[in-house]
C-alpha cells in the first residue's frame, strides 16, 4: 500500500459497522463508501474524511460505536485470515511472546487500514505498555474535539488481546484530535476480580 492510501480492510469494516449501528443511514454513507469502490479499491482519503466527519456529527454516540465496531471487525478479520496453524502456535507460546505477536498484528492492521499511519510500541511486556499510532486517519481534524477519536485502534487491540488469550485491556490515553502530541493506546493488565 502506498503512503496515504486507504486500505480495503478499513473501508469494509466501516461499511459493515455503519450497516450494523446506524442502518437507516447506510444509503447516505454509501455515497462515499460504495460497494463498487470497495471492490475496486477506489476509496480515497477525501471520501473517508467525509465519512468520518459526518459520523462525528451524527449524535447519539454514533461515532464511537461505529469506529469501535469497525476496529473490532478489522481485528477479527485479520486474525481469521491467519492460518489455523499460526493461530494455534500463537496460543502456545509464552505470554510475553504472545504480547509481542499481538503488537506485530497491530502494526499489520494499521498498515492495512491507512498507508500514512505507523505504529511505535513502547514498554510492551508482561502487564503494560503503549502503542502510538502516528498519522492516525481518525485524528486528522481541523479543530480540536472534546473526546478522543482513536477508538478504532483501541477496540482492535482489545480484540487482538482477547483472541490470543491475553488478560489485558487497551484504552486511549492520548489523542491528537483533543490536543495531545500523539495518539496513544495504553495496554494494561486486566484487573483480577476482588473476592468479597
Amino acid at each position: 500500500m502506498d503512503d496515504g492510501s486507504i486500505g480495503r480492510l478499513l473501508v469494509a469494516s466501516l461499511h459493515q459497522s455503519i450497516a450494523d449501528e446506524i442502518p437507516l443511514r447506510l444509503d447516505f454513507y454509501e455515497s462515499w463508501l460504495s460497494p463498487e469502490g470497495l471492490r475496486d479499491g477506489r476509496i480515497g482519503l477525501a471520501p473517508l474524511a467525509a465519512v468520518l466527519s459526518f459520523l462525528r456529527q451524527e449524535g447519539g454516540g454514533a461515532y464511537p460505536r461505529v469506529t469501535a465496531r469497525a476496529g473490532a471487525y478489522s481485528a477479527e478479520w485479520l486474525v481469521d485470515a491467519l492460518s489455523p496453524t499460526q493461530r494455534k502456535v500463537a496460543l502456545w507460546v509464552p505470554r510475553p511472546v504472545r504480547v509481542w505477536l499481538v503488537v506485530r498484528l497491530a502494526h499489520r492492521l494499521v498498515r492495512r487500514t491507512y498507508g500514512g499511519s505507523r505504529v511505535v510500541s513502547r514498554g510492551v511486556g508482561f502487564g503494560r505498555g503503549s502503542v502510538d499510532v502516528r498519522g492516525s486517519v481518525f485524528c486528522q481534524v481541523r479543530d480540536r474535539v472534546p473526546e478522543p477519536l482513536c477508538e478504532f485502534y483501541a477496540a482492535a487491540l482489545r480484540v487482538l488481546l482477547s483472541r490470543f488469550d491475553l488478560p489485558m485491556d487497551a484504552r486511549t490515553s492520548e489523542c491528537r484530535a483533543v490536543g495531545a502530541t500523539r495518539c496513544t493506546i495504553a495496554l494494561t493488565a486486566a484487573q483480577e476480580p476482588v473476592d468479597a
